[in-house]
């Protein structure tokens, strides 16, 4: 019997590194020749402490590499009419680029109503309807960062796609459906079969054995356990959950959507959380700003 290849943990810190070493080489060239450089602005409403803790990064990541970032702060009591005059702002203000409005947003505003102000030449989420529509048609489009991060992490692992059943958990407009999408598409970097699954899914187990790729992105802590994965299997972890743990460090460890540890012994390759897929999101969304700055989407 053939011994089973050495699984690969899939570093997305390092591949996060690459995309912002080459994102930081075309920003210094853009500022030598006198020009102003791409400038990234978030809208962050209430004190949500995952919202503060991204958002931070976001601004540490985007000066790191040589961008402006600005954050427009306010209470969690602005009305919705008040936050779409900040949207209407930010969209004419010539001197961003690109702008995220950081989700969840209290209950009393309507989430969608929001993100179909931004205007889409300046959605480097890639969550306004233009953006998807584009996605979904094959048209240049700035994509959600984290589908986008995860493509990344394929290409750059050499990780073949075409041809490949891919089983996608989770049906979120965030990360499920468009990473579905991205991955059947007509292209070098995808053509495979894709399943779109999710809680309410019969046979889940059975579907999910069979994936020859598993991206799992279904919100629920370790829900994927070893006897639901194929021998071979490469495994995408989408999760991040904090979890309390009294031998920790800091009286919590961090786990993702899958059981890594069993998991890990019949996977290829998978990614760990943290350090896997979390560090490409920040990473593709400088990457669409400086689109946006460029112009190369939207002219």
């Amino acid at each position: 019997m053939a011994k089973k290849k050495q699984t690969v943990i899939i570093d997305g810190r390092q591949v996060a590194a690459d995309v912002k070493e080459s994102i930081k080489k075309e920003v210094a060239q853009i500022i030598d020749r006198g020009e102003d450089g791409p400038h990234l602005a978030a809208v962050l409403v209430g004190n949500d402490p995952a919202s503060e803790t991204y958002v931070a990064s976001k601004e540490k990541a985007a000066h790191a590499v040589g961008m402006m970032s600005s954050t427009y702060r306010y209470p969690a009591d602005i009305t919705e009419k008040e936050l779409l005059e900040v949207i209407d702002y930010l969209n004419n203000d010539e001197e961003i680029d690109g702008f995220i409005v950081q989700l969840p947003l209290p209950p009393h505003i309507d989430e969608d109503k929001i993100i179909r102000h931004i205007h889409p030449a300046k959605d480097v989420d890639g969550f306004t309807p233009e953006n998807v529509g584009k996605m979904v048609l094959g048209q240049p489009a700035f994509l959600s960062a984290t589908p986008a991060g995860i493509m990344e992490l394929l290409k750059y692992y050499k990780i073949p796609v075409a041809g490949k059943h891919v089983v996608v958990l989770g049906r979120s407009n965030i990360v499920g459906r468009p990473m579905s999408i991205l991955l059947s598409q007509k292209s070098e970097d995808a053509n495979a079969t894709v399943t779109l699954c999710h809680s309410g899914t019969k046979n889940l187990e059975e579907i999910t054995r069979s994936a020859d790729i598993l991206i799992v992105a279904i919100g629920k802590p370790q829900f994927v356990t070893a006897d639901m994965v194929k021998e071979g299997a490469v495994v995408i972890d989408v999760g991040i959950h904090r979890l309390q743990d009294a031998t920790a460090k800091k009286g919590y460890r961090l786990v993702g959507d899958v059981d890594f540890n069993e998991v890990a012994k019949k996977a290829s390759f998978i990614t760990p959380v943290p350090g896997g897929v979390g560090p490409m999101t920040i990473a593709m969304l400088l990457k669409n700003t400086l689109l946006a700055h460029k112009k190369e989407i939207y002219s």
